[in-house]
C-alpha cells in the first residue's frame, strides 16, 4: 500500500489558501473538497498518465490518491505545497499499480511460460467527455502523446512534470525524489529522444496536451464526493 510522504520542506511551501482548504476539508466541509479536486485534477491526472500510459487507468489512480490523501489530511503540516504533496501521493499510487501489474502479469507467465507478454495498446485518445479538443489540435496532440509515451520510464516522468505540467526544475525535483541537476540531465535526454522538428512544430499546444477537463473532470470530483458520502 503506498505511503503518505513526508516531504522535506519544499522550494515553495504551503500558501494560506492551501492551509485553509486543508484545515476546511478536514473539518468536513464539501466545498472545500471539491476545489482542491477541480484545482489540481488535470495536474494529478497527468501525473498518473505518465506512469500507467492509459487513460481509464490514470482516472482510476487520481481517484484513489484522492480518497487516500483525505483521509490523512492531518499529515499536511504546509511544508510543501498542496499541489506537490498530493502529486507524490498520486505518484506513489501510479507506481504502487504499475508494480503489482508486473508482479501480476510475471506470475503468470512463470504459471505458463507460453503465455506471451502482454502488450497495452495505446488508448485512444478522442471521446465524447473531449468536446474541448479541436480536430486540428488532435492529430498533433496525439503524436506528442503518442512519443511520449515512448519515452523510457526514467525520463518521461521529468518531461511530463517539466514540460507538459510547466513544473519548475525544483518542484520536478521534490516530486520525482531526486536532484534538480538529475532532473535536468533527464529533460535533456528526453528532448534528444523525442523528434527536434516535431517538438518544435507542438510546442505551442503542449500544455493542451493530455487534458482532463470538462465532463471528466466533473465525473472524477463526483465519485470521489461520493465515496467521501457526499451527495450531489
Amino acid at each position: 500500500m503506498p505511503s503518505i510522504p513526508t516531504l522535506v520542506r519544499d522550494a515553495a511551501s504551503a500558501s494560506a489558501d492551501d492551509l485553509d482548504l486543508a484545515r476546511r476539508a478536514s473539518a468536513g466541509d464539501p466545498q472545500a473538497f471539491r476545489t482542491i479536486m477541480t484545482t489540481h485534477n488535470q495536474a494529478l491526472y497527468r501525473i498518473a498518465r505518465a506512469v500507467i500510459r492509459n487513460d481509464s487507468e490514470a482516472e482510476d489512480v487520481v481517484q484513489e490518491a484522492y480518497v487516500r490523501a483525505f483521509s490523512h489530511l492531518g499529515s499536511f503540516r504546509g511544508e510543501a505545497t498542496l499541489s506537490t504533496w498530493l502529486s507524490r501521493i498520486t505518484l506513489n499510487e501510479a507506481l504502487g499499480r504499475l508494480r503489482r501489474k508486473k508482479r501480476a502479469a510475471q506470475a503468470l507467465r512463470a504459471e505458463d511460460p507460453g503465455i506471451p507478454a502482454q502488450i497495452i495498446p495505446f488508448p485512444g485518445s478522442t471521446s465524447d467527455d473531449d468536446p474541448e479538443r479541436t480536430m486540428a489540435q488532435r492529430q498533433i496532440l496525439q503524436l506528442v502523446e503518442r512519443a511520449t509515451d515512448n519515452l523510457p520510464d526514467v525520463y518521461r516522468g521529468a518531461f511530463m512534470a517539466r514540460v507538459i505540467e510547466g513544473r519548475s526544475v525544483e518542484e520536478t525535483a521534490v516530486l520525482l525524489g531526486i536532484r534538480p541537476e538529475t532532473v535536468k540531465t533527464r529533460l535533456h535526454r528526453a528532448r534528444l529522444l523525442l523528434h527536434k522538428e516535431l517538438e518544435q512544430q507542438i510546442g505551442p499546444v503542449l500544455l493542451d496536451a493530455f487534458p482532463f477537463a470538462g465532463r471528466r473532470c466533473e465525473r472524477l470530483t463526483a465519485a470521489v464526493m461520493q465515496r467521501l458520502g457526499f451527495s450531489g
